[in-house]
């Protein structure tokens, strides 16, 4: 993408005002996006992002910036604003270091890719979950699929000598459904994707079951009653269900956090912060999986990161320079959404691990109580981990049997409270798709869990 000259020659200019270290990262991303609306395809479109990002470190503080000129002129004007941003006081330049090949262990095995797969085929997938939501009856008053794919080109260089490249590429499709009575409307979604290319929806995704599974979810709880509200235990199902230790603890984990003194779980390392039967994993090595990588945003190789273990907390998730300021070394977990973003520590398949409980007895013996067979969207602050997380679709347990589906319940608590409060995790862990938003931009994430159940949260309804 660049020579090492040019990039040898970018990161001097970089370092030329009295820098400790400096970095590019460069990138070039093919998109294609389709939308199915109304039983015909809105749009399709197709872009490419292509640009260069620096950055340098002078002490614990550092500059970021970017360009979309990734010509010598354009490289070396950039690496200039970013030297000229550097305020160190020290006297002595550092130079880079000569460059070292490094070979990338490429884990992540593409069949199809998608910018060799004929458009129509990406179109007929959305077409079979649009017809498939539909059919789950009458009460269907809206479907919207859309498909998305990207094979992104990455380049990542540093003063330390380091010179890699990488290939990443990912596809995912989205099918959501609306079911409505004339007076009030129910929604449900399903968003499977991977880092695969297109051969993930001939041999693992079915989209007719996709569609039939959206809208049967929409049109089931446009017949719920509400959830009442309390105090009360909690079976949470698997897959989905994993966003609650995602956003409510994983955040709290990661360096961006823990750097700053900001993380409830700060000075814990070593310490109990979880029930004995929790053990949580951040896993970048999963072969495909929607939040692996085969090196990370700085160019470290990643890992498998063991977070809790036993209800201990092992580690943190750590990128450069917040390892650099908490004196630990990264952990492969710096993240980036292009290279408009400085990367920092972020999550990638992050799941709370497979336990010996048995579903059905984690229900039978919870007496009265819910099951949130699936979780929505919420909200978290990671300096205290006080949560609020919306069930999409809940069931209503009364003594110990699961009685009818209820809505509009969600679940309310803190982070580190909730963990201590777990005393069952099942035996069979699934993983779903999001996107997780931070400091460096939106990236593919992997949420994941087995049925876990919490002995008592509060659960908002209605009274």
């Amino acid at each position: 993408m660049i020579d090492k000259r040019l990039a040898a020659d970018v990161l001097d200019a970089a370092l030329s005002t009295g820098g400790d270290f400096a970095e590019i990262f460069l990138e070039d991303r093919r998109n294609q996006s389709l939308v199915l609306e109304s039983n015909r395809l809105e749009s399709v479109n197709s872009g490419r992002l292509h640009g260069a990002g620096i950055r340098v470190y002078y002490g614990l503080s550092a500059v970021y910036t970017y360009t979309n000129s990734t010509d010598r002129e354009g490289l070396l004007k950039c690496a200039k604003e970013a030297a000229m941003a550097v305020k160190a006081e020290k006297s002595g330049i550092v130079t880079a270091k000569p460059f070292v090949d490094t070979v990338v262990n490429n884990i992540h095995p593409i069949y199809m890719y998608p910018s060799k797969t004929d458009t129509r085929k990406k179109a007929d997938l959305l077409r079979c979950a649009n017809a498939a939501a539909r059919k789950a009856g009458e009460e269907i008053s809206q479907v919207i699929c859309s498909y998305n794919d990207s094979e992104q080109d990455v380049l990542i260089c540093n003063s330390e000598g380091l010179f890699v490249s990488d290939t990443r590429v990912y596809s995912r499709m989205s099918c959501q459904a609306v079911a409505g009575s004339g007076t009030e409307n129910q929604t449900a979604h399903e968003a499977p994707g991977a880092m695969k290319g297109f051969e993930h929806y001939l041999n693992t995704i079915d989209a007719d079951v996709v569609g039939r599974k959206v809208g049967q979810a929409a049109i089931k709880m446009l017949h719920a009653p509400f959830c009442p509200s309390g105090v009360m235990p909690v079976v949470i199902g698997n897959g989905f269900g994993g966003v609650i230790f995602h956003e409510a603890c994983g955040h709290s984990l990661e360096a961006t956090s823990v750097a700053l003194g900001m993380s409830e779980f700060c000075g814990k390392l070593g310490q109990q912060i979880a029930s004995s039967c929790v053990t949580a994993i951040d896993d970048g090595t999963m072969p495909n999986e929607w939040g692996s990588e085969n090196i990370d945003d700085e160019g470290t190789p990643t890992t498998r990161l063991v977070l809790i273990e036993n209800g201990i907390l092992k580690n943190y998730m750590i990128d450069r320079l917040n390892g650099k300021r908490m004196g630990m070394a990264p952990t492969g977990s710096a993240r980036r959404q292009s290279y408009a973003f400085a990367p920092t520590s972020r999550m990638r398949n992050t799941f709370i691990a497979p336990g010996v409980d048995d579903e059905a007895e984690m229900i039978s013996t919870m007496g009265d109580g819910l099951y949130a067979a699936k979780m929505g969207g919420g909200s978290v602050n990671p300096a205290t981990g006080e949560f609020n997380f919306a069930v999409n679709e809940g069931y209503l347990v009364k003594d110990g049997k699961i009685v009818h589906p209820v809505r509009g319940a969600s679940l309310i608590g803190k982070g580190g409270d909730i963990l201590m409060q777990i005393d069952r995790v099942g035996q069979t862990m699934t993983m779903a798709q999001g996107v997780c938003g931070s400091l460096s931009g939106s990236v593919p994430t992997n949420v994941g869990e087995p049925w876990i159940r919490i002995k008592s949260i509060t659960v908002g309804g209605r009274s």
